[in-house]
C-alpha cells in the first residue's frame, strides 16, 4: 500500500485530502508544517503533498528535505506562478486549489505509476506507450453512449502530438478531458501546465504567457519565464481561450506554427515542445466571423476537437453521478448511511442542469447538510426553477434524449442541439427581436438570455427588443 505523507496548515483541507486517500486506500500520514514533516522521515514515504504556504519553511523546502521522494505542490492559482516555479526546484506536479477530488486523485495515481516500475513488458504497449494503466474512466466518470465516446476518442488522441480543442459548456468536465490527454501520452512524465484565459488581466497575459526580461515594463525588477516555456516538454491547457486579447492571439499562432516563442521586451527566439490543448464554451467558428478571434489560428488549434455533452443529453449518467458525489458527502460529513429518497431521484433526473456535472456537485453538498435525517428529500435540493424550462416533461425523462428540444425540419443534420441554437441566433438576431427568437426556438425570453450567457454569444441591440 503507497505510503502518502500530507503538509498542510489548513485543518479542514488537511482533513478532506487525508480522508479522500484513505478512502482511496492509500496509508496516509499528515503534519501542519516542515518542521513536523521532517520528524516524521519525509524519504520513507512514497509521495509528499504539500501546500505552498506553510508557516515557517515553504512547502517547496520538503524538495530538498526528501530528495527520494516525489512532490506534489498544492497552491491557489494566485500563486500559479509560484509553483511553476517550484517545478523547477524539482516538484513533479502541483495542483491549483480549489481542486476537484477525482483531480487530486488522478494527479496521485499518475506519480504513483512513473515510480513504480512496470510490471511486465506489455503494460506500456495496454498503455499506448505511456507506462502506466490510466484509462480516461479512471479521472472522468460516464456510462453513456456520449461520454463513452469522448473516452474512445481520448484514447485514440492522446498518444499523438495533435493538438485538441474541447468545447463544452461550464461545467462539464473540460479541464478533466485535457488531464486525460495529457496523462495518456508519452508526455505524462512532464508537467501538465493549466491556464486560465478569463482570469488573468488582459495586460498582463502577454507576460504571463510567453514570460518578460528584466525591465520589460514597469514592475519587471527580474526576467520570468513564462507558462509556455515551464510546459516545455508536456502540455498546455489554455481554457477559455475565446477570451484571449488579438494580441496574444498572434503571439500563440507563433507557437503552434514555429514551436518558438519570445519573451517580452527580448529580441532573442526560443524553441519550445509543447503539446497545445485548448478548450473553449464559446463559438469561436462564430467568432472568427466577427473578427473576434483569428481564423488562422482557429484552424490551428481546431485540428481535432472533443465535444463534451452537457448532462441534460447525459441523462442516464445523473444518478451515478449523484451517488458517486453523495458518497464522498457521506465520508466527509460521517454519515455513511445518507441516500436519495425516490421523489429526490426523480426530480434529479428531470432538471436540466444548466450548470452541468459542477451544478449537480454543488447541489449534492447543498443537500447532504441541510438535509435532517439520512434520506434527502426534494425540499432540501434547491432546484426549485423560476419557470419550467429548467425541466423536462416527464413523458421524456425515460425516454430518448434526443428528443428534449425541438429542431426545426431543415436544419443541417450534423448540428448539435447547442449548435442549432448559436447558429439560428446568430443568423437571425439582427433582423429579429429577442421576443421573436424565443418564440421561434419555443423558449422563453429567460431562457434565451441564459443560453446566450452560457454560450457566450453577445446580445445584438435591434430596435424591436
Amino acid at each position: 500500500m503507497p505510503r502518502i505523507l500530507i503538509v498542510e496548515d489548513e485543518d479542514i483541507i488537511r482533513s478532506a485530502v487525508r480522508k479522500l486517500l484513505q478512502h482511496a486506500g492509500y496509508e496516509v500520514t499528515d503534519a501542519v508544517s516542515v518542521e513536523e514533516a521532517v520528524e516524521r522521515d519525509p524519504d520513507s514515504f512514497d509521495l509528499i503533498i504539500t501546500d505552498l504556504r506553510l508557516p515557517g519553511a515553504a512547502g517547496t523546502e520538503m524538495i530538498n528535505r526528501a530528495p527520494n521522494t516525489p512532490v506534489l505542490i498544492m497552491t491557489s492559482y494566485a500563486s500559479l506562478r509560484s509553483a511553476v516555479d517550484s517545478m523547477k526546484m524539482g516538484a513533479v506536479d502541483y495542483i491549483a486549489k480549489p481542486f476537484d477530488h477525482d483531480e487530486m486523485l488522478a494527479a496521485v495515481e499518475n506519480i504513483l505509476a512513473r515510480r513504480s516500475p512496470p510490471e511486465s513488458p506489455a503494460t506500456g504497449d495496454e498503455a499506448g506507450g505511456t507506462g502506466n494503466e490510466i484509462d480516461p474512466s479512471d479521472i472522468m466518470y460516464g456510462e453513456c453512449e456520449s461520454i463513452q465516446k469522448v473516452f474512445t476518442l481520448i484514447r485514440k488522441v492522446a498518444p499523438t502530438e495533435t493538438t485538441v480543442l474541447i468545447h463544452g459548456e461550464s461545467g462539464t468536465g473540460k479541464e478533466l478531458a485535457a488531464r486525460a490527454l495529457h496523462l495518456l501520452s508519452p508526455r505524462a512524465s512532464k508537467p501538465l501546465i493549466s491556464v486560465n484565459c478569463a482570469a488573468i488581466p488582459e495586460s498582463l497575459i502577454e507576460s504571463e504567457l510567453f514570460g518578460h526580461e528584466k525591465g520589460a515594463f514597469t514592475g519587471a525588477v527580474s526576467a520570468r519565464t513564462g507558462l509556455i516555456e515551464a510546459a516545455d516538454g508536456g502540455s498546455l491547457f489554455l481554457d477559455e481561450i475565446g477570451e484571449l486579447p488579438a494580441e496574444a492571439q498572434a503571439r500563440l499562432l507563433r507557437v503552434l506554427q514555429e514551436s518558438e516563442i519570445r519573451r517580452v521586451g527580448s529580441t532573442q527566439s526560443r524553441t519550445v515542445d509543447v503539446r497545445m490543448i485548448a478548450a473553449t464554451h464559446r463559438n469561436l467558428k462564430a467568432m472568427t466571423r466577427t473578427g473576434e478571434f483569428r481564423e488562422d489560428l482557429y484552424y490551428r488549434l481546431n485540428v481535432m476537437q472533443i465535444r463534451l455533452p452537457p448532462l441534460r443529453e447525459r441523462r442516464g449518467d445523473i444518478l451515478g453521478l449523484a451517488r458517486r458525489f453523495l458518497a464522498r458527502q457521506a465520508e466527509k460529513l460521517g454519515r455513511r448511511d445518507l441516500r436519495l429518497s425516490p421523489e429526490a431521484m426523480q426530480l434529479l433526473q428531470r432538471y436540466r442542469w444548466p450548470g452541468n456535472v459542477r451544478e449537480l456537485e454543488n447541489a449534492i453538498e447543498r443537500a447532504s447538510i441541510l438535509a435532517d435525517g439520512d434520506v434527502i428529500p426534494p425540499s432540501v435540493l434547491d432546484l426549485d426553477g423560476d419557470t419550467d424550462d429548467e425541466y423536462i416533461p416527464d413523458t421524456l425523462v425515460e425516454g430518448n434524449h434526443e428528443q428534449m428540444a425541438p429542431r426545426e425540419p431543415d436544419s443541417a443534420s450534423d448540428l448539435s442541439l447547442e449548435d442549432y441554437f448559436q447558429h439560428f441566433v446568430l443568423e437571425n438576431q439582427d433582423r429579429m427581436s429577442e421576443t421573436e427568437l424565443a418564440q421561434k426556438l419555443g423558449i422563453s425570453r429567460k431562457s434565451l438570455w441564459e443560453r446566450r450567457q452560457r454560450l457566450g454569444i453577445p446580445r445584438k441591440k435591434t430596435s424591436g427588443s
